[in-house]
C-alpha cells in the first residue's frame, strides 16, 4: 500500500478498496484498516492525507458507532478512529509537520514563523494530539491482561501492534513539545504558561509509565528499542535546562521481521516444531555428523535417552538464554550508542551555538571599545579646549588689570598737568598786572611771560616735586608784586628801586633758567612714560585679539559639538519613538487579530468558565495600572521608553486573552448575559485599538489615555461576577466553618435517623403481628444496620479529612486551607449535605412502608441513593489522601460496609414485598371462566397502561437526571472539558 501510494502519487486506489470493506461490521477488520491508515499516514505519499482528509466525516461516524460497544474491539476502534481524526487535523492545520513528525530545530522554528502566538497555539495542538496517543496506549494496555504473558499470544500481538506507530509518534511529539515550552517560557511570563506545565507534566507521567510497561514486553523487545523518559520532567523555570535535554530515540533494527511472521518459542513447554528448531540449531553449532562421533549421546553406556533429550534441552535451554542475553546486550549497546551520538550532536550545536555566541560577543566588545576610545579622546579635547579657554580668560583678565593700573597712573599725570596749567594762568595775571602799573618793567614783564611761557610747557611735564618749586615762585611772585607796587609808589622819588628791580629780574632769570631744565627732564619722563603705554597698548591689543581668535575657534568647536549632541538626542528619539510606534502597531495587531476571531465561525465551539474570566481579567487591569505608570514616565523622560515596551507587549496579549475567554464565556452564558459580556468585548478591544493607535502618533501620545479600557475590563468583570456559579457564593473565609457544620449537620442526621428507626421498631413490636411484623423487623433491623455503617463512615471519613487538613496546609490555619482548595471543599460540603438529606429520606420511606402506606420501591431507591451519596463522600475525601493511609483504608472499608448494608436493605425489603405478595394472591376457585376472561382483558390493559407508564417515567428519569447534573454542575462550578 506505501508503494502504491508512491506510485500513483495519491490514495485513491486505496479508499476505493477501503470503500468496499465491511469496517462497520466487522471490528478486527476496522482494527487492521487503522493500523494500515496510519502507517500510510506516516510513511505514504504527502497526498495521501489530502486524499483522505474528505472522508474524515465517515471515520467520525464509524467511531461513535464503535463507540457504543464496550467489550472487544469496539472501544478500541472507536480511540483509533479518534486518534486517526485528530492526526489528519493536526496535519492539515500545520502542513509543514510531516506524516512521520521528524523534523529538524530550525524546521520547528519556521513552523511557528518565530511567533510567541504560533508557538503557544502550536503546542496546545500537540497536547491534544498527545492526548489521543496515550488514550489508545492506555485502553489497549487495559483490554490485555497483563498477568499472563500476551504478547506472544496472536491476540495479544494483534492488539499490540499498532503501539509501535503510537510509539514513534509519542517520542517525537515531547521531544518537541518541551523545546516548544522552553521557547514559550523564554518570551511569556511563568504565570501565563501554569496550565501547560502542568498538562505537560500530567502527560510526561503517563508517557514515561507506558513507555516502562511497553519496555517490558516481550513482543516489543525484538522489534523496537523502546527510550526510558529523564526520572524528573524538565525544569521549564531555568532556561539552562534545555541543555540538559535528551530527545528520546526510538530505534527499530533493519533485521528485525514483521509481527505475524515472528516465529514465537516457548521455553518452557516445547512442542514438536520448536524441538525441531532446536535440532537444526544444534546440528548447525556442532557439526551434522554428530551420529559418528566419539561423544555421541546415543552411543555412550549407561545413560539412556531420555537423559540425552533432558541434557540437549538444558543444553539448548541456555543456548537460547545466553542468545537472548547477547541480543538484549546488543540492543542496550545500540540505544545507549544512539543516545551517546544524539548527546554528542546536541553537544557540538551548543558548542557551535557558544562559539557563534562568543565571537559576537567580542565583535561587539571591538565594536565598543572604539567607541569608548572615540569617547575619550572626544573629552580629552574638551578638556584641552576648556583648559586653554580657562588660560586665556586668566591671561585676558591679567591684561585687563595691567591696563587699569597703566589708566589709573595715566589720569593722575594728566591731573597734575591740569593744576600746573591752572596754576601757569594765575601768575601770567599776575604778571600782566604788573607789567601795565609800571611802563619801565615791560620789558621785564615781557621777559617773564616768556619766562612764565616756558614755565608753562615745563610745567606740562613736571610732577609733584615741581609743584612745590611752583609754591616758592608763587611766594616770590607776591612778593615781586608788592615790591612792584613800592615801586610805584617810589618810581619818582627813587632811581635805585630799578636797579634793585634789575637786580631781582636777573635772579628771577636764573630761576627761570632752572625751571626749563626741569621742565625739560619732566617732558623727557612723560614721553618715556607715553611709549611704555603706547607699546603696552599694542601688547594688549595683539593679545585681545589672540584671545578673540582662540575663544571665537573654541566656540565654534562647542557649537559644533552641541549641534551634534542635539542630532544624536533627535536621531535618539526618533528610533526609540519609532520603536515605540512598532511595538504599538503589533500590539494593535494582536487585539484585532482577537477582535476578528470573536466572530469567526470556527471560534463558537469554544467554551469557558466564569472563574477563568475573572482572573484573566484582573491580570489585564493590574497590567493596565503599570502601562499607565509607564506611560506617564515616557512623557516626563523619553528616555524611560525600555519600561514601556514590556509594559505594552503584555497589555496586548492580556487584553486579547480576556477577549477571547470573554467570548468563549459568552456562549455558555445565557443570552441576555452572554449579550451584553460579548457586547462589552468588543467595546474593550475598541478602546485597546484607539489608545495604541493614538501611542503611534506623535501628536496625540500625550493624550493617550487608557482609562477607557480600565472601564470595560471592570464592567467584563461585573458580567463575569454574575456569571459565577451559585455555589462559590459563600466566601471562602467561610468554607471550613461551613464543612464541619455540614459534617455535624451529616452525624446529628444519622443519630437522628438511627432513634427514629428504633422508634419506629418499638412500635411495629407492640402493634404488628404475624407476616407484618416479621417484615417490618427485618426492613427496620436492615435500616439499622445501614445507619451504624454509615455512622462508621462518616467518622471515618471526618479522620481522614482531618489528616490530609494537617498535612497539606502547612504553616496556614485548616481555614485557610479549605479556603485555598474551595473547588474540593465545596465537594466535602455537597456529599455531606447529600448523605444527610438521603438518611432523613430513607427513614421517612421506611416509616411509611411500615404504616403499609409507602412502597417497597420507593425504600429501595431511597437505600441506593444513600449508597450513592455515601461514594460521593468518599471520592470526595479521597481526592487528597496519601494511597498509603491508614485513615484511608479505615475509609475504604467502612464503604464497603455500607455497599453491603444497602444490599441487606434492598435484599430484605425484596423478601418483605414477596412475602406481601404470597399472602395477597389471588383465590380463582370460586371464579367462573367469564369472570377469568374478563380479568385477564382487565390485566392486559392494565399491563399496556403500565408499560406506557413505565416509558413516560423513564424518559422524564432522564430528563430529570439531565437537569440535575446541569444544576449541580452550577452549583459545584464545574467547567466543560473542551
Amino acid at each position: 500500500c506505501i508503494l502504491g501510494t508512491h506510485h500513483e502519487k495519491g490514495a485513491q486506489t486505496f479508499w476505493s478498496v477501503v470503500n468496499r470493506l465491511p469496517l462497520s461490521g466487522n471490528a478486527v477488520l476496522c482494527w487492521k484498516f487503522c493500523h494500515v491508515f496510519h502507517k500510510l499516514l506516516r510513511d505514504g505519499h504527502s497526498n495521501v492525507l489530502k486524499d483522505s482528509v474528505r472522508y474524515k466525516n465517515e471515520l467520525s461516524d464509524m467511531s461513535r458507532m464503535w463507540g457504543h460497544l464496550s467489550e472487544g474491539y469496539g472501544q478500541l476502534c472507536s480511540i483509533y478512529l479518534k486518534l486517526l481524526r485528530t492526526k489528519m487535523e493536526f496535519h492539515t492545520k500545520n502542513p509543514r509537520f510531516p506524516g512521520n513528525l521528524q523534523m529538524s530545530d530550525r524546521q520547528l522554528d519556521e513552523a511557528g514563523e518565530n511567533d510567541v502566538n504560533n508557538f503557544f497555539q502550536l503546542t496546545v495542538e500537540m497536547f491534544d494530539y498527545l492526548e489521543c496517543e496515550l488514550n489508545l496506549f492506555q485502553t489497549v494496555f487495559n483490554s490485555l491482561d497483563m498477568s499472563r504473558s500476551v504478547s506472544v499470544t496472536a491476540a495479544g500481538q494483534c492488539r499490540l501492534a499498532p503501539l509501535i506507530q503510537v510509539i514513534l509518534d509519542c517520542s517525537h511529539l515531547y521531544d518537541y513539545t518541551v523545546k516548544l515550552l522552553f521557547k514559550l517560557h523564554s518570551c511569556l511570563p511563568a504565570d501565563t504558561l501554569q496550565g501547560h506545565r502542568d498538562r505537560f507534566l500530567e502527560q510526561f507521567r503517563k508517557l514515561k509509565d507506558l513507555f516502562y510497561r511497553s519496555s517490558n514486553l516481550q513482543y516489543f523487545k525484538r522489534l523496537i528499542q523502546i527510550p526510558q523518559l529523564p526520572e524528573n520532567p524538565p525544569n521549564f523555570l531555568r532556561a539552562s535546562a534545555l541543555s540538559e535535554h535528551i530527545s528520546p530515540v526510538v530505534v527499530i533494527p533493519a533485521e528485525a521481521s514483521s509481527p505475524d511472521s515472528e516465529p514465537i518459542t516457548d521455553l518452557v513447554e516445547m512442542d514438536t516444531a520448536s524441538q525441531s528448531l532446536f535440532d537444526n540449531k544444534f546440528d548447525d553449532i556442532f557439526g551434522s555428523a554428530f551420529s559418528s562421533d566419539p561423544f555421541n549421546f546415543n552411543s555412550q553406556n549407561g545413560m539412556n535417552k531420555d537423559d540425552k533429550d533432558r541434557l540437549i534441552e538444558q543444553l539448548y535451554g541456555e543456548i537460547a538464554a545466553l542468545k537472548e542475553e547477547l541480543e538484549n546486550f546488543k540492543a542496550e549497546s545500540g540505544r545507549g550508542a544512539v543516545q551517546l551520538r544524539g548527546r554528542a550532536s546536541e553537544l557540538e550545536a551548543e558548542l557551535a551555538e557558544q562559539r557563534h555566541l562568543k565571537q559576537q560577543a567580542q565583535d561587539e566588545s571591538e565594536f565598543l571599545r572604539t567607541e569608548l576610545e572615540e569617547l575619550k579622546k572626544q573629552r580629552e579635547d574638551t578638556e584641552k579646549a576648556q583648559r586653554s579657554l580657562t588660560e586665556i580668560e586668566r591671561r585676558a583678565q591679567a591684561n585687563e588689570q595691567r591696563y587699569s593700573k597703566l589708566k589709573e597712573k595715566y589720569s593722575e599725570l594728566v591731573q597734575n598737568h591740569a593744576d600746573l596749567l591752572r596754576k601757569n594762568a594765575e601768575v601770567t595775571k599776575q604778571v600782566t598786572v604788573a607789567r601795565q602799573a609800571q611802563g619801565d618793567v615791560e620789558r621785564e614783564k615781557k621777559e617773564l611771560e616768556d619766562s612764565f611761557q616756558r614755565v608753562s610747557e615745563q610745567a606740562q611735564r613736571k610732577s609733584q616735586e615741581q609743584a612745590e618749586v611752583l609754591d616758592t615762585l608763587k611766594r616770590e611772585l607776591a612778593a615781586s608784586r608788592q615790591e612792584l607796587q613800592v615801586l610805584q609808589g617810589t618810581l619818582e622819588s627813587s632811581t635805585q628801586a630799578g636797579a634793585e628791580q634789575s637786580t631781582r629780574i636777573a635772579s628771577l632769570e636764573q630761576e627761570r633758567d632752572s625751571l626749563s631744565q626741569a621742565a625739560e627732564r619732566h617732558g623727557e619722563e612723560m614721553a618715556a612714560l607715553r611709549a611704555e603705554l603706547q607699546q603696552l597698548r599694542a601688547t594688549l591689543s595683539h593679545e585681545q585679539e589672540s584671545s578673540k581668535t582662540e575663544l571665537e575657534t573654541l566656540r565654534i568647536q562647542l557649537r559644533d559639538k552641541e549641534s551634534e549632541e542635539r542630532a544624536l538626542q533627535q536621531r535618539l528619539a526618533e528610533e526609540q519613538f519609532a520603536l515605540l510606534q512598532g511595538t504599538a502597531r503589533e500590539a494593535e495587531r494582536m487585539v484585532q487579530d482577537a477582535l476578528g476571531r470573536l466572530e469567526d465561525p470556527a471560534h463558537i465551539g469554544c467554551t469557558g468558565s466564569a472563574d477563568c474570566l475573572l482572573s484573566r481579567t484582573l491580570a489585564a487591569s493590574e497590567c493596565v495600572e503599570r502601562l499607565r505608570d509607564a506611560h506617564g514616565k515616557y512623557l516626563s523622560d523619553h528616555a524611560a521608553v525600555g519600561s514601556l515596551l514590556p509594559c505594552l507587549a503584555l497589555f496586548a496579549h492580556l487584553v486579547s486573552d480576556t477577549l477571547l475567554q470573554g467570548s468563549a464565556t459568552s456562549h455558555v452564558a445565557p443570552m441576555e448575559p452572554a449579550d451584553r459580556l460579548l457586547e462589552m468585548c468588543k467595546q474593550c478591544g475598541s478602546e485597546a485599538v484607539s489608545y495604541l493607535s493614538a501611542l503611534q502618533d506623535p501628536g496625540t501620545v500625550e493624550g493617550a489615555d487608557c482609562s477607557p479600557v480600565t472601564t470595560c475590563l471592570g464592567r467584563i468583570s461585573a458580567i463575569g461576577e454574575e456569571l459565577r456559579p451559585r455555589g462559590l457564593d459563600v466566601k471562602q473565609e467561610e468554607l471550613g466553618d461551613l464543612v464541619d457544620k455540614e459534617m455535624a449537620a451529616t452525624a446529628a442526621a444519622i443519630e437522628t435517623a438511627s432513634a427514629r428507626i428504633e422508634e419506629m421498631l418499638s412500635k411495629a413490636r407492640a402493634g404488628d403481628t404475624g407476616v407484618k411484623l416479621e417484615v417490618n423487623e427485618r426492613i427496620l433491623a436492615s435500616c439499622t444496620g445501614l445507619m451504624q455503617a454509615i455512622h462508621v463512615l462518616v467518622l471515618a471519613s471526618k479522620d481522614l479529612q482531618r489528616e490530609i487538613v494537617e498535612s497539606g496546609r502547612g504553616a496556614a490555619s485548616p481555614k485557610e486551607f479549605y479556603a485555598k482548595n474551595s473547588r474540593w471543599t465545596e465537594g466535602l460540603i455537597s456529599a455531606s449535605k447529600a448523605v444527610g438529606w438521603g438518611a432523613t429520606v430513607m427513614v421517612d420511606a421506611a416509616d411509611l412502608v411500615v404504616q403499609g402506606k409507602g412502597t417497597f420501591e420507593e425504600l429501595m431507591v431511597c437505600s441506593r441513593e444513600i449508597a450513592a451519596s455515601t461514594a460521593q463522600l468518599v471520592a470526595a475525601s479521597k481526592v487528597k489522601a496519601d494511597k498509603d493511609s491508614v485513615n484511608l483504608c479505615k475509609l475504604q472499608q467502612a464503604s464497603r460496609g455500607v455497599n453491603q448494608a444497602t444490599a441487606g436493605v434492598v435484599a430484605s425489603t425484596k423478601a418483605g414485598k414477596s412475602q406481601v405478595e404470597e399472602k395477597d394472591s389471588m383465590d380463582f376457585s370460586s371464579m367462573t371462566l367469564t369472570q377469568i376472561k374478563r380479568q385477564e382483558m382487565d390485566s392486559q390493559v392494565r399491563v399496556l397502561e403500565l408499560e406506557n407508564q413505565l416509558q413516560k417515567e423513564r424518559q422524564k428519569l432522564g430528563e430529570l437526571r439531565k437537569k440535575h447534573y446541569e444544576l449541580a454542575g452550577v452549583a459545584e462550578g464545574w467547567e466543560e472539558d473542551g
